[in-house]
């Protein structure tokens, strides 16, 4: 099985730690030359320094906030006016909303979410397609969530917001795939990040519990009975971005441990 990213140039988005860190690593130790993205220097810095070079690997570091999509567009216009650079894989993985019902939620969050997320993936594929298509090689991943195929209970801007990429995704996925361009999403589950304790934390406060017996009830509707580490979820990034998965595209990927009860 081809696994190999030789010669590929992979754009990490969030990529300062978490999910988005083990992606920017995994695709590294493919072969891939790292573009990594985010809003805190040192935090990419440090990401940059542990980031496999062993195969001649030629990794940068941009620095965007992507609450603001221009400072992102620009960042990104920068590195490919730089000789010889080009993106051929575009990780799209930002934080997600604050949690809470969809029913108390003020416009602005909505309006914010969906130009963080939505609007920024669309200017980074508006980017990335012109050097996708002239290699006639592209792989578009999103990290979204398994809301899109089951909403979850408090977090109702995420819910909607990620639906909406999801829908976007599929689209593209039609347009772009004679291109040999695929695009697909993988979703997680509950899987250990800052965000995840966030989310717990909130949980927690809300029953009145402490933040032990919210993760042991959490980790009781998994079948597999645990959370999910971030490796994990980078290898299915891995395998997507891969040649060996250049027939698979448009599809939701839940890396979830089983908890999303419908196929």
């Amino acid at each position: 099985m081809n696994l190999s990213l030789i010669g590929k140039t992979a754009l990490v988005c969030g990529s300062s730690q978490g999910m988005g860190k083990a992606i920017a690593k995994q695709l590294s130790e493919q072969g891939a030359n790292v573009v990594l993205l985010a809003r805190n220097k040192e935090k990419l810095e440090a990401v940059h320094k542990e980031l496999d070079h062993s195969q001649g690997q030629d990794h940068h570091i941009l620095v965007a906030d992507f609450t603001k999509p221009e400072q992102v567009k620009d960042a990104v216009e920068g590195f490919l006016k730089t000789p010889e650079a080009a993106i051929h894989i575009l990780v799209n993985n930002t934080g997600g909303p604050a949690p809470g019902p969809a029913n108390s939620a003020n416009t602005e969050d909505f309006l914010a979410a969906f130009q963080q997320h939505l609007v920024c993936n669309h200017e980074l594929m508006k980017l990335a397609l012109p050097s996708m298509k002239e290699d006639h090689f592209g792989r578009i991943i999103n990290v979204i969530s398994t809301s899109v195929k089951q909403p979850l209970n408090g977090l109702g801007v995420s819910n909607t917001v990620r639906g909406a990429v999801a829908n976007w995704a599929k689209t593209l996925a039609n347009e772009l795939g004679e291109f040999n361009i695929t695009v697909n999403n993988v979703l997680p589950g509950a899987t250990n990040t800052v965000r995840l304790e966030a989310i717990i934390q909130n949980k927690a406060e809300k029953k009145g519990v402490s933040i032990e017996e919210m993760e042991q009830e959490e980790k009781s509707i998994i079948p597999m009975k645990r959370f999910g580490t971030a490796q994990e979820f980078a290898n299915a990034v891995g395998f997507l971005a891969s040649p060996a998965a250049g027939y698979i595209t448009g599809i939701n990927l839940p890396v979830d441990g089983g908890r999303t009860s419908c196929l």
